[in-house]
């Protein structure tokens, strides 16, 4: 049987649909042999997910999607086969989950400013213990008929420069990888082309990435294009990084992304699942 990889989906542990259960017994209907549950800032899924994969046969790589920041650009850094109890990873995340929190706030204040009552309520409701992102507010205000899709609530209020959008400081890059690597696991840059970064700009961030630690890049992704590949696979190349693989599943109700449903990894590249201990 052909081995079938996807290393990075969200669970409702994050902003998910799906339980981390219900995540694991997806990828099984899709043919999916080895999957990581990457969920932002936290790795409460981890258990649940991993004992469903056990029982159904799949091979089960913990990890997590922390959010960073290098040069006051957010970047969002994969942790790969990480030990989910490592005291240094857990006190990290623990820093990020309260400015989560704190973000939140901010945003429901500054949408009571724009006539948008209750949102901070709706969005602990909608997230039942999980880690809350923007991606709860964009439901929320799409819920309640402010805005006619999930995108235009990043568009109108959500998306950087809106009126209801919270600069955040993350946790610093060489300090996260840092993190990934106390933990065991393998540092991996997520989707490298959705930074709206320029070429000179993204080939700094890699070298400052590979710099501290840092060992892959996620060649394929469920949104790209052949032409996106070739382009990633040369920066893959270019500064010695191991590819990854990752659907970037979030839920059903988005046809265009699926779990395993990814463009074949070339073969003139060092998968990152080769680096796994």
């Amino acid at each position: 049987m052909q081995e079938k990889f996807d290393l990075h989906c969200h669970s409702t542990a994050s902003d998910g649909a799906l339980s981390p259960k219900e995540v694991v017994q997806r990828a099984k209907q899709q043919g999916v042999t080895s999957l990581a549950l990457t969920d932002h800032d936290t790795i409460n899924g981890q258990k649940e997910a991993a004992k469903t994969a056990q029982s159904n046969n799949i091979k089960f790589i913990p990890g997590i999607e922390i959010s960073t920041t290098w040069e006051n650009k957010c970047f969002h850094i994969v942790g790969l086969n990480i030990d989910p109890t490592n005291t240094t990873l857990t006190s990290g995340i623990k820093k990020l989950q309260d400015l989560r929190t704190e973000r939140a706030i901010k945003i429901a204040q500054k949408l009571e400013k724009k006539r948008v009552p209750n949102a901070y309520e709706a969005v602990v409701k909608a997230a039942n213990g999980g880690m809350i992102t923007r991606s709860h507010f964009a439901d929320f205000l799409y819920s309640e008929h402010y805005v006619s899709s999930r995108q235009q609530a990043f568009d109108r209020y959500l998306g950087k420069g809106k009126s209801a959008f919270v600069s955040t400081i993350w946790a610093d890059l060489p300090k996260a990888i840092d993190w990934i690597i106390q933990a065991g696991g393998v540092a991996v840059v997520a989707h490298p082309l959705r930074y709206n970064l320029t070429a000179s700009w993204l080939k700094r961030f890699l070298s400052s990435f590979k710099e501290v630690g840092g060992q892959g890049i996620e060649v394929v992704t469920g949104r790209s294009s052949p032409e996106e590949i070739r382009r990633t696979l040369q920066y893959a190349k270019q500064y010695e990084l191991a590819a990854s693989v990752g659907s970037d599943f979030h839920t059903p109700d988005n046809q265009w992304v699926e779990l395993g449903r990814l463009a074949p990894l070339p073969d003139s590249i060092k998968p990152v699942w080769e680096l796994f201990g």
